[in-house]
């Protein structure tokens, strides 16, 4: 009987397994990761403009400063509304856009241009000892490799992330659902 329900629900195009979510990462057979196409439909978190890593002086001398726009998976947002914590699987994307002050009808301030760079993090402790991992697409690569556990942003994520290995304390729709649930590290904030 199941295989007789099992061959009607094929014939019919009703898989009985499913396929992986579209916002769950996909990988290359050599573990690069396959750009997320979609992700500008993902959950929008936050921007940022002339945010730095560096020192303040390196980011003064900059002829312009950069737009940061984050997103998010929206099966890990729902998640982290419900628990504080991000689920595993889940992916953010950073894009990093150049800015502009004049143009059109604008005639000061800033607004968004050109990608420089798309950046993607990864939650996968199956996959990734640190359990996060990052990957540098650049403007247009469609794989990256995960960069190494020796490059920066993993002692910088670790270190100062707010929620695990995330910098939550930047999107402040999300703070206070990190306070509630008690998954909030206060000096993250500070």
């Amino acid at each position: 009987m199941r295989t007789l329900l099992t061959l009607a629900l094929l014939s019919t195009g009703i898989a009985t397994t499913q396929p992986a979510l579209a916002e769950e990462p996909r990988y290359t057979s050599d573990g690069q990761l396959l750009r997320p196409e979609n992700y500008r439909e993902w959950i929008f978190l936050s921007a940022g403009l002339g945010m730095t890593y560096g020192t303040v002086e390196a980011a003064a001398g900059a002829a312009a400063p950069k737009f940061d726009n984050v997103f998010v998976s929206p099966e890990a947002y729902r998640a982290f509304l419900k628990t504080g914590a991000w689920p595993e699987k889940t992916m953010f994307a950073l894009e990093v856009r150049s800015s502009v002050s004049k143009g059109s009808i604008n005639k000061g301030g800033r607004y968004q241009e050109d990608i420089v760079a798309l950046e993607i993090e990864v939650k996968d402790s199956s996959r990734f000892p640190n359990k996060f991992a990052y990957f540098d697409f650049g403007t247009s690569k469609q794989t990256a490799p995960p960069l190494p556990v020796t490059a920066s942003c993993h002692a910088c994520h670790a270190t100062n992330g707010a929620v695990e290995s995330t910098f939550v304390q930047f999107y402040p729709t999300l703070i206070p659902v990190a306070r509630a649930k008690g998954t909030f590290k206060e000096a993250s904030a500070k």
